[in-house]
């Protein structure tokens, strides 16, 4: 097989994940929360902790379209393929899961000891983490839904003071040294990676 035509494979292995409209979307996901976060901080009474909303809300979307672009339209063709997948599905993820992360790093500099950089990379970890378990198990189409619907709820209910119980089950909303809640998410995203690599999004009708 020529290079030409694993080149060729390749760029349709990746359009068929709808790469581009994945990326267009991290790269609008992060302009938006670059814009809100120094929006919320210019506010009159707020400091750097007005940006929670957006360190809450931008890895939720991120994940989302990562989740949704696992999803295949060979699902027969790759689970009968001679080489194995799980190598291809490790490096896809992993790939856009570290553009996420600094994309939307670069989203809310400064501050990294509260509500900076190092908490929105932990919470882009954990939510994809999440989403790529939701793949596995209920397919790539509804893989945005567990991760929406969790870190809405930590939102309402996690207390305001950081640390403690808290820092296990409301990770989302810790400041970024949290030595828990980096636990939490990088836990979740090594279940759901190895998840997703071994059995990849569940076959969708």
């Amino acid at each position: 097989m020529t290079a030409t035509v694993r080149t060729r494979q390749a760029v349709l292995h990746l359009r068929s994940r709808a790469l581009p409209t994945t990326l267009a979307t991290l790269a609008g996901t992060a302009l938006l929360a670059a814009w809100a976060a120094d929006w919320l901080q210019d506010q009159p009474g707020f400091d750097h902790t007005a940006r929670v909303p957006v360190l809450a809300l931008a890895p939720l979307l991120a994940a989302a379209a990562i989740g949704t672009g696992l999803h295949s339209h060979t699902e027969e063709l790759d689970r009968t393929a001679v080489r194995p997948w799980w190598p291809r599905r490790l490096a896809y993820l992993l790939a856009l899961t570290a553009l996420a992360a600094c994309a939307l790093a670069l989203a809310v500099p400064g501050h990294p000891e509260r509500f900076g950089a190092p908490a929105m990379v932990r919470n882009v970890v954990g939510a994809t983490g999440v989403t790529a378990a939701a793949a596995a198990l209920l397919g790539a189409r509804a893989s945005w839904l567990p991760m929406t619907v969790y870190g809405g709820a930590v939102y309402l209910a996690a207390p305001r003071t950081p640390g403690g119980a808290a820092a296990y089950w409301a990770w989302p909303m810790q400041p970024g040294p949290e030595a828990a809640a980096w636990a939490m998410a990088g836990t979740a995203y090594a279940v759901g990676a190895a998840l997703l690599v071994l059995r990849g999004p569940r076959p969708e009708r």
